[in-house]
This record gives structure tokens, C-alpha cells and sequence, in this order.
């Protein structure tokens, strides 16, 4: 799908993926899905939002995730 999408879970990711990764991922998630670099005017705010709605369940999808044999299986977020 997105190539540049990063993998943001432990053992990929060494340490647990900050805000800024999370975003990051839902940026270029949005991106992608609706063809847009960046939002004419008119398109601003329901591209944000879809942004912040992806940014959310992205953490959620982290925070309850559990990898099993990474680091004492901890969770992930």
C-alpha cells in the first residue's frame, strides 16, 4: 500500500513509537487514500480530521497489541 509507512511496533521498532511516528504514519496513510499531498482550501478540515481519526486508532491498535517475546512481552504503543 504506502511503502514509506514505517512498521511501529517493538521488534521492529526498538523503542515505542512517539506521537510524532504515529502521525507521521497517518499522514502518509491519508496521503495515499485520497490522492492529496496536500488539501486545496476547500479539502482542509475533512483531511485533518481523517488524519487525527487514523492518528487515534493507529495508537489504540498499539496501545492493545501484545507482542509476545519483545522486551518481556510487553505492549506495544
Amino acid at each position: 500500500m504506502c511503502r514509506s509507512i514505517r512498521t511501529l511496533r517493538p521488534p521492529v521498532l526498538a523503542e515505542e513509537a512517539t506521537e510524532d511516528e504515529i502521525r507521521a504514519a497517518a499522514l502518509q496513510y491519508v496521503r495515499k487514500v485520497s490522492g492529496f499531498r496536500a488539501p486545496a482550501a476547500h479539502n482542509r478540515e475533512v483531511f485533518e480530521q481523517a488524519v487525527e481519526a487514523v492518528t487515534a486508532a493507529t495508537a489504540a491498535l498499539l496501545d492493545g497489541l501484545e507482542v509476545r517475546g519483545a522486551a518481556g512481552a510487553r505492549r506495544a504503543s
